[in-house]
């Protein structure tokens, strides 16, 4: 029984592993797909948002805003609701680039380089590639925000990684260091 609960546990982690980069393709898929939104397309994403979220914070406050004022309230503040997207969606690429490769055991300062060079060069090609696109440009100030995202991403992770070997997973992290010692 112990032989096949080795091979179950084996067969598992080897076949799932390969898919621990699927949540980085369809992150950088979403990011590709929003920066080839033109102008309005962008700017209207934005302020439907921004209206959302004033929305809401309007409704657990109780604040009793207009719609007109929620409006612009969106409107207004919608460079900081575009900058907090950027923010968030390479925080959350950063986050599905680097559990892939904290899978295939690349830990520590490797892991960090590695992850954030791959994100940034991919935030500079996805500001390239806005700039072909109608009502749009490249900003190296949009990269600079989309690293912001990056490194809290990867520090995130190698928190998880970390504080995971040290609690849920010591013994799994005990029996690899066996395997390895033998």
């Amino acid at each position: 029984m112990k032989y096949i609960r080795m091979y179950i546990k084996y067969t598992l982690r080897y076949t799932l592993k390969p898919l621990s980069f699927v949540p980085a393709l369809i992150m950088m898929y979403l990011i590709f797909t929003f920066s080839g939104q033109n102008g309005a397309e962008s700017s209207s994403l934005s302020y439907d948002v921004g209206f959302h979220f004033y929305d809401i914070i309007n409704n657990i406050f109780g604040l009793n805003l207009s719609t007109s004022q929620i409006a612009d309230y969106a409107m207004t503040n919608q460079f900081y609701i575009r900058k907090a997207a950027h923010i968030t969606e390479y925080f959350l690429l950063a986050m599905s680039v680097s559990l892939p490769l904290y899978v295939y055991k690349i830990r520590g300062f490797k892991l960090s380089i590695l992850a954030t060079l791959f994100c940034v060069a991919y935030a500079f090609l996805d500001e390239y590639h806005q700039s072909f696109t109608s009502g749009r440009s490249a900003q190296l100030r949009d990269v600079a925000i989309d690293s912001i995202g990056i490194v809290a991403g990867v520090i995130v992770v190698r928190l998880l990684g970390f504080i995971g070997r040290k609690t849920v997973f010591k013994t799994l992290s005990e029996e690899y260091e066996e395997q390895e010692a033998a």
